[in-house]
């Protein structure tokens, strides 16, 4: 069965993917809004762990809804979920027999809930698989240093192909660089370099 996995490039999506390997033939799936090139990043930690990639382009709409989203809060949570539901619709869009992500038993944010999962696998026909959904912080930490190379550092340091970074891009050029720090947290993300040996 062909599986698309909402993909990063960083260690929650990619050990969801090891995870999954046994059962489905998987292919990442980055989705960005073309602001940036930074989606590149998770085609290069694809390649270094050897799955399938593929790339999609989200409704531009969205992205400015979750600047908005994002400044009239303060932060970004609602902004964020805002995309990833998007983008789970979009990788649904595409064909695939199960799709996924890397959302973790203790994330604030994206999450998908009962209700979600289950209204996008009737309206796309397609399985939601959270294969993270049971595992802490913790215990995702000890199979990532177990079964990856992995760079760890602050969000503006690292390469990213997740929401963050392009919402990053529109909100510091509609509103400013200093609207980044008040509406963003510090906070470290991570990117994969490959598998240990």
């Amino acid at each position: 069965m062909e599986l698309g996995l909402l993909y990063s490039g960083g260690k929650d999506s990619t050990l969801a993917a090891l995870v999954l390997e046994r059962f489905y033939d998987i292919t990442l799936v980055t989705a960005h809004f073309g602001v940036t090139d930074e989606w590149e990043h998770a085609r290069e930690a694809a390649d270094a762990t050897d799955f399938a990639f593929a790339e999609i382009e989200l409704d531009q709409d969205v992205a400015e809804e979750a600047v908005d989203l994002m400044r009239e809060d303060g932060y970004p949570r609602n902004g964020i979920q805002h995309v990833h539901e998007h983008a789970l619709e979009a990788v649904a869009d595409e064909g695939f027999d199960a799709i996924a992500d890397g959302t973790r038993r203790d994330d604030r944010v994206p999450t998908v809930s009962r209700a979600q999962a289950q209204s996008l696998e009737d309206r796309h026909d397609v399985d939601y698989l959270s294969p993270l959904s049971g595992f802490g912080r913790r215990a995702v930490d000890r199979l990532v240093n177990a079964e990856l190379d992995v760079q760890v550092g602050p969000s503006e340091e690292i390469p990213r192909a997740d929401y963050e970074a392009e919402l990053r891009a529109l909100l510091a050029e509609e509103h400013g660089e200093e609207a980044i720090r008040e509406v963003f947290p510090d906070h470290d993300q991570t990117y994969v370099h490959g598998l240990r040996e």
